[in-house]
C-alpha cells in the first residue's frame, strides 16, 4: 500500500489492489492455511525416486526442499543421495568428504545403510545417506557385482526392517543419466516423482524416462509407477509457463500436483549456505510452495497411508 504526504500530513491511499499487494495477501493466506493444515502420515514407508533424465529441472532442489518440508510437517524423512556430485548432501548440511562412509560403501562393500545415515542439522526428523566423490566410479564397479541392480533395495529393506522408527518417506536423488545408479534407485522405490520445469522443451526426454520406468517395471520392480509430477520454476507472469503447465496437465491429469513451485531467488540462494529453503527463509514464497507440496504429497498417498486417500494410479494399472 502506497501513501503520499500532503502539506497537511494526511496520507492519501492509492489502494491495495496492486499486483504486489495481491501477491502478498495471497502469500499470507497460504501461510495461514498451512498453519491450520492437518496431515496423515503413512503407516508404511513410502519410497520415491526423484528423477528426470533432462538436466536443470530442479531435481536435487526438489528432493531436499520437499524432504525438509515433509520433516517440518512431522514426517520422518530419509534422503538417499545417489548423485556423485553430492549436492543433496551439501544442501542438507551433511558432511560428505572422501573419508566419510557413504552410499558408495553400501553399494560396493555392502555396508549397512544404518552405518552411513546422518542426521541433518535442520531437523532431528531429517536424515541423509550421503554421496561422496567415490560414487563417480561406482557405475563401473557395479558391473561385476552380484545382483548389481538390487543392492540398494536390499540395503534399504534391511534398514527399514531393523530401525526402531523407520522413516515415513524415503526420497532418492539420482543422477540425470540412466546408469546402474539410477537403475538401483528405480529398483529400490515404489514411486517415481518427476520434477518438470515450466520452460520450453519441458517434456523433452520425458518419453525416454517413462520408457525406462516401464522397462524396470517389466524386468526388475513390478510395483514401480509414476505417482507424482511436480511443476517447478513456474513464472505466472509469462504465457509460456502457463502453456507448459496446461500441456503437462493435459497429458498427465492425475499425476500432476496442484501445487506449483515458483521461480525463487531464496530457493536458489539456500544451497550456498548449506541449507534448504525451509531453513534459510521458511516464510518465503518458495518455502511456502514446498510446504504445500509436502502436505499435498502426504494427502495424495497410497491406500497404505492413514486415512482413505486413494492411490494416484488406482484404476490405471
Amino acid at each position: 500500500m502506497f501513501h503520499v504526504k500532503h502539506p497537511d500530513t494526511a496520507a492519501v491511499d492509492f489502494g491495495d489492489d496492486t499486483p504486489l499487494a495481491r501477491e502478498l495477501a495471497d502469500l499470507r493466506a497460504r501461510r495461514r492455511a498451512l498453519a491450520d493444515a492437518t496431515v496423515s502420515l503413512p503407516v508404511r514407508t513410502r519410497t520415491l525416486t526423484v528423477s528426470n533424465q533432462k538436466g536443470g529441472v530442479g531435481k536435487t532442489t526438489t528432493t531436499v526442499n520437499l524432504a525438509a518440508a515433509l520433516a517440518s510437517a512431522g514426517a520422518r524423512v530419509l534422503v538417499i543421495d545417489l548423485d556423485p556430485q553430492g549436492n543433496a548432501s551439501t544442501a542438507l548440511g551433511v558432511p560428505h568428504t572422501a573419508d566419510i562412509p557413504s552410499v558408495y560403501d553400501v553399494l560396493i562393500d555392502e555396508f549397512p545403510l544404518a552405518d552411513i545415515v546422518q542426521t541433518s542439522p535442520e531437523s532431528p526428523l531429517l536424515t541423509c545417506a550421503p554421496s561422496t566423490i567415490h560414487l563417480a566410479g561406482a557405475e563401473i564397479e557395479l558391473v561385476s557385482q552380484v545382483a548389481r541392480e538390487h543392492r540398494l533395495r536390499r540395503a534399504l529393506d534391511d534398514y527399514l526392517a531393523n530401525t526402531a522408527e523407520p522413516p515415513h518417506v524415503v526420497l532418492i536423488d539420482c543422477p540425470p543419466s540412466l546408469g546402474l545408479l539410477t537403475i538401483n534407485a528405480f529398483t529400490a522405490a515404489d514411486e517415481v516423482l518427476i520434477p518438470i520445469q515450466c520452460e520450453y522443451y519441458a517434456l523433452e526426454g520425458l518419453s525416454q524416462l517413462l520408457g525406462s520406468v516401464q522397462m524396470i517395471q517389466k524386468h526388475l520392480n513390478p510395483p514401480l509407477h509414476v505417482s507424482t509430477i511436480l511443476l517447478t520454476m513456474y513464472d505466472g507472469r509469462t504465457r509460456l509457463a502457463q502453456q507448459v503447465a496446461e500441456e503437462v496437465r493435459t497429458h498427465f491429469p492425475r499425476e500432476v500436483m496442484a501445487t506449483v513451485i515458483p521461480r525463487s531467488v531464496r530457493v536458489s540462494e539456500a544451497p550456498s549456505f548449506g541449507q534448504t529453503v525451509i531453513a534459510y527463509d521458511g516464510q518465503s514464497a518458495g518455502a511456502v510452495a514446498y510446504r504445500e507440496a509436502a502436505v499435498e504429497l502426504l494427502g495424495r498417498g497410497s491406500t497404505d497411508s492413514e486415512g482413505d486417500a486413494p492411490s494416484m494410479n488406482e484404476g490405471k494399472r
